[in-house]
C-alpha cells in the first residue's frame, strides 16, 4: 500500500492496519467511529458501529456491543496487546429534532453511553473524543503515531 492511499471503512465495518497505514470513515451521524490503537506495535482498528446492540445475533461489526470484543479479538491476533490499546471515538450525533422523550430515537446518544460502557468493561482506556452535537463527522486514523484528524463542516478540523 502506497503512503497515499487509505483504507475504507463503511458503516458496519472494520479494518485492522500497520503502520504507516491510514483507516479513513466517512459519515458519522448518530453512529460512532471507534479507534483501538498499540503504540508499542504501531497498530490498529477502526469500527464504524451503528447501533449499541446486538439483540438478533447480525452482522457483528454493526452493534456496539458484538463489535468491540471482535476488533479487540482481530488486534491481538495480529500482535495488539489489549493492556495497550487506547481508544479514541467520535459521532454520536444528534442528527433528527425529535422528541427529547424518545429513547429509541437518541439512537447517537444510546451509541455514545453503550460505546464507553463497554471499553471500560474491557478496560480499555478513552484518550480522545468528539462526540454528540448535531453534525456529522469523518474520522482519519494513522497508524504511525495513532493520531486522529476530524473533519466536519461545522468546526474546523482537529486532532483527538
Amino acid at each position: 500500500m502506497q503512503r497515499d492511499e487509505q483504507i475504507r471503512v463503511r458503516m458496519a465495518e472494520y479494518s485492522i492496519a500497520k503502520d504507516p497505514e491510514v483507516i479513513v470513515t466517512i459519515g458519522l451521524g448518530s453512529c460512532v467511529g471507534i479507534t483501538l490503537y498499540d503504540k508499542f506495535k504501531k497498530v490498529g482498528g477502526m469500527i464504524h458501529i451503528m447501533l449499541p446492540e446486538n439483540r438478533k445475533g447480525m452482522k457483528p461489526a454493526k452493534y456496539a456491543d458484538t463489535g468491540i470484543p471482535l476488533i479487540i479479538k482481530e488486534l491481538e491476533k495480529v500482535g495488539a496487546k489489549k493492556r495497550n490499546l487506547e481508544a479514541k471515538i467520535a459521532g454520536g450525533a444528534k442528527m433528527f429534532n425529535i422528541s427529547e422523550s424518545s429513547s429509541t430515537m437518541r439512537v447517537g446518544e444510546r451509541n455514545i453511553i453503550a460505546v464507553k460502557s463497554i471499553l471500560a468493561d474491557e478496560g480499555i482506556r478513552i484518550i480522545g473524543e468528539d462526540t454528540g452535537e448535531d453534525y456529522g463527522r469523518t474520522m482519519v486514523f494513522h497508524t504511525e503515531n495513532g493520531s486522529v484528524l476530524i473533519k466536519s463542516y461545522k468546526k474546523d478540523d482537529h486532532y483527538l
